[in-house]
């Protein structure tokens, strides 16, 4: 196809043409169509003779992270039988822009090497290409331009803050698994004991107790957490439409809370696992790579439905994250009737401070970070954004 300097000589061709028939200026008419012909042949030569290009994509990591920036990495092999001219190659990069590299020529089997940063600035899927070859005639009075490579998909998974997990007596969280885990008898036995109030009944010894005269309870070896539940609260009734950025962002802090408290939890080698509306319950290896994958794309939608009960064994905490403690994925984890599982809840809208012992703020990034160290007595920790450490 002519380019827009083609698309102006042919006019100018024209008119020279018609002018010059009309006139009988003759120069006029042969100048006319001199530059008729040359845009023709500019035309017929880019069409004919195409570059036969193979360009192979790779994309490093394979799932970016906001705030990251990810690599692709190109190579441009020449597969015709004569030397290639030089081109443009074009690729774009999600809706908004594009990346551009001039290839120098090849000859016959040669091939180039190029590549290009990608950043991560918002969640979701990126489209990288199709990839398009641009050329032109030496004069640039035509161009041609040829798909070489299809379009790719790219999951940018939403930022992650290192939420350390909690260690037993140390901290808010800490001290109350501690006295949990002494209560219900969590552990390897230790030693038998006179019975307090509070102590759980399946945790008597009915046989030493019988040859007592007080009842008798089984002391058990503290251990600590082996299980985390993440419960994201999607439905679209917690999260109304925005009316301005902060509002917006209540959702997003939601899916950022849910991802660092995931990830950090897998990374202590906790048994993780990852309920969300839609009936999406993940669990197995490599849970927190599974969920990012789906936090990725996700939005407000379906309620969650009733918890199925987890069949783990060992103190484990329950992360309920939503926006604030009237919402239903809230109320309906109370019912909660495992004894060693601990409700914890975090609140993503604004003024929600103080909602309860267990509960942390999330109506900033910072505040949460904050606020959960605090309540798991790691304050002391490093606690920079980082990215998820999802293999390439």
């Amino acid at each position: 196809m002519p380019t827009r300097q083609g698309w102006t000589i042919a006019v100018s061709a024209i008119a020279a043409i018609v002018v010059g028939r009309v006139f009988g200026i003759l120069e006029l008419y042969v100048i006319g169509a001199a530059l008729a012909v040359a845009v023709a042949l500019a035309v017929l030569v880019v069409q004919v003779f195409r570059p036969r290009l193979h360009v192979v994509r790779w994309v490093h990591p394979s799932m970016l992270t906001v705030g990251d920036a990810g690599r692709v990495d190109l190579t441009i092999e020449n597969r015709g039988s004569v030397r290639t001219p030089r081109v443009s190659l074009v690729e774009p990069v999600g809706t908004s822009s594009s990346a551009r590299l001039t290839i120098a020529s090849l000859g016959s089997g040669q091939h180039v090497d190029a590549g290009y940063r990608v950043p991560a600035q918002r969640r979701g899927v990126l489209t990288i290409g199709p990839t398009t070859i641009e050329r032109r005639d030496l004069l640039g009075l035509a161009g041609d331009t040829t798909v070489v490579a299809p379009a790719a998909e790219v999951t940018v998974a939403p930022q992650t803050l290192d939420v350390a997990m909690p260690s037993l007596g140390h901290g808010v969280l800490g001290r109350h698994l501690l006295a949990l885990a002494q209560r219900t008898g969590v552990g390897e036995f230790h030693s038998l004991r006179d019975y307090v109030p509070g102590d759980e009944p399946r945790s008597i010894h009915w046989r030493a107790s019988a040859r007592s005269e007080d009842l008798k309870v089984r002391q058990h070896e503290a251990q600590g957490v082996r299980r985390c539940i993440v419960v994201l609260d999607r439905d679209v009734d917690s999260y109304p439409a925005p009316v301005d950025d902060e509002a917006a962002d209540v959702f997003e802090r939601a899916i950022t809370a849910a991802a660092s408290v995931a990830i950090s939890a897998e990374r202590a080698g906790l048994t993780t696992r990852f309920v969300t509306g839609g009936g999406i319950d993940l669990r197995g290896p490599e849970v927190a790579t599974h969920a990012l994958e789906r936090l990725a794309s996700i939005e407000p939608g379906p309620a969650i439905d009733e918890i199925e009960r987890d069949p783990g064994e060992g103190l484990g905490l329950v992360v309920v994250v939503t926006s604030s403690p009237d919402r239903d994925a809230w109320r309906q984890t109370d019912r909660n009737a495992d004894p060693t599982l601990t409700r914890i809840g975090i609140f993503t809208a604004p003024g929600h401070t103080g909602a309860g012992r267990l509960t942390v703020d999330a109506s900033s990034l910072d505040t949460f970070r904050d606020q959960w160290h605090r309540l798991a007595g790691t304050r002391g920790l490093n606690h920079e954004l980082h990215t998820s450490g999802v293999p390439a």
